[in-house]
């Protein structure tokens, strides 16, 4: 293990900073998918919406979200607020802003696409027996979504997930800060450190990431 640079997070407290700077990273994640689902939500029935006006700035939105990178996202909302607006944003609430702000777009039209994929007779059979705009969506159109959308959301998260390294940029301490700290301190003592420390940070994001994929199937199978 000393070849392989392994050794250096058995030092101290170097695993548990990682372990710590890992949370981090899952925090911010969570947070950020838990707001943009319920927003996606919201956004996804509007992009269905008959108003072309609607439908056309919120395919602008996502427009913006796609060929923007998240990175410049993190500058303009951590340093461009405080600079132009004179707002004192802490990094993680940048961050979390900027992942909200891209995981709506995205969960908004993953949306859009479960709804379209509802076959029409549906609606017209629920209108049929009565029913009005609000409760063929509540009580017929979301819970289909809902469940076409576990296997598709999936990747939104994981992506998600592996996009929180990019938060290091604005000073936040998440788990690859850490893992380079870890290896400039130990950068003479361990020359190999910088291989077997993000082996490490690897096996922790495949571990968060595939134990997220598994909860899915394990839910789709439950609702399908």
């Amino acid at each position: 293990m000393h070849n392989l640079g392994i050794d250096v997070l058995f030092k101290g407290t170097n695993m548990i900073r990682l372990l710590k700077g890992l949370w981090v990273s899952v925090e911010i994640s969570l947070i950020a998918v838990l707001i943009s689902i319920v927003l996606g939500l919201v956004m996804g029935i509007l992009m269905t919406s008959k108003s072309k006006v609607i439908r056309f700035i919120l395919r602008v939105y996502l427009e913006v979200v796609r060929i923007m990178p998240q990175m410049v996202l993190l500058f303009i909302v951590y340093f461009g607020t405080t600079r132009v607006f004179g707002l004192n944003i802490s990094a993680e609430a940048s961050a979390i802003i900027v992942f909200v702000f891209w995981g709506t777009a995205e969960m908004g039209d993953l949306v859009r696409g479960s709804i379209k994929s509802i076959p029409k007779i549906q609606y017209d059979s629920a209108y049929a027996l009565g029913m009005d705009k609000i409760q063929v969506y509540t009580a017929i159109i979301l819970p289909q979504t809902i469940r076409r959308l576990i296997p598709l959301s999936i990747n939104l998260v994981t992506r998600m997930i592996k996009t929180t390294s990019l938060v290091m940029m604005i000073g936040i301490v998440e788990v690859l800060k850490v893992a380079q700290q870890i290896i400039e301190a130990n950068r003479k003592a361990s020359p190999n450190a910088a291989f077997g420390v993000f082996a490490v940070v690897f096996l922790l994001y495949f571990v968060v990431c595939r134990t997220i994929s598994g909860f899915a199937v394990k839910l789709e199978k439950r609702w399908t």
